[in-house]
């Protein structure tokens, strides 16, 4: 038995089966900075922290003429959305219903998975990771609304990594109303948008929920590390007659290892 506890379950199966795969369907096509930086792990639950490989030097040692340093490490934090079932719902599904509501789970997905994508373009402070976007050196750029300004924006964006010495391919994270614009342009002669974008950048250009605006970032490699101990899992919390309470949980941090490898782009 895990911390997950799900054999104290009410739930068949067949029915972790389905939330499982349900919880999956929702999450893959939400956590978008999975697919634009380095991921490591996942390490498990036990692991704790990320080694920084620096140290802080301590005013004292316990004897007499040593010396002594403390290394640094970046601790990992837990995320945890919480969800509630339907017993009736799940009974439903073990007799082969196809419309089981799994609407709460859904929403959850969307929830943790925009927080991590959040805390990896936008920073989390009060679990100290520095967010993609607030570490880059360069100026932001505005993207604003008129789509037909997106080519020269992202193609200066471009630019302003190559002349940084940071190259390609690149990724764009394009949050959800600047996706939403983009998706519904066309440029003269009905080429679309998106398509102008992706040769620009020759790179995925990728909806992500929990970003404002848009991040240019170099996929070159080496240069942005989401570092997880237990992935994305679903667990068991309580129950009682007519529902059983859930969650989806994830322990990570992250790192910008190179503070001149993207762009922001402003709304």
């Amino acid at each position: 038995m895990n911390h997950l506890l799900r054999g104290h379950a009410p739930i068949s199966d067949e029915g972790w089966q389905l939330i499982d795969e349900e919880a999956r369907d929702r999450l893959s096509p939400a956590l978008a900075a999975r697919r634009l930086v380095d991921f490591a792990g996942p390490h498990g639950w036990e692991h704790s922290a990320t080694n920084l490989g620096r140290v802080s030097a301590l005013t004292r040692a316990p004897i007499e003429g040593l010396t002594a340093a403390q290394r640094r490490v970046t601790a990992m934090v837990e995320l945890r959305a919480p969800f509630s079932l339907s017993r009736e719902q799940l009974r439903d599904g073990d007799r082969g219903a196809g419309d089981v509501d799994l609407d709460s789970l859904d929403e959850a997905a969307r929830r943790i998975a925009s927080a991590e994508n959040h805390a990896v373009f936008h920073g989390w402070k009060e679990a100290g990771i520095v967010g993609i976007a607030e570490a880059s050196r360069h100026e932001t750029i505005v993207l604003g609304e008129d789509c037909s300004q997106y080519p020269q924006h992202v193609a200066r964006a471009v630019q302003v990594l190559l002349e940084a010495g940071v190259g390609g391919p690149y990724g764009l994270a394009l949050g959800p109303d600047a996706y939403t614009r983009v998706l519904q342009t066309s440029e003269h002669g009905g080429y679309p948008l998106l398509e102008h974008l992706r040769k620009i950048i020759d790179g995925p250009l990728v909806w992500t929920p929990g970003v404002k605006g848009a991040v240019l970032v170099s996929q070159r490699g080496g240069d942005f590390v989401l570092d997880v101990g237990e992935d994305l899992s679903v667990g068991y919390d309580s129950h009682d007659a007519g529902a059983v309470e859930l969650y989806i949980e994830e322990s990570f941090t992250f790192q910008v290892l190179t503070d001149d490898a993207a762009v922001a782009l402003s709304d």
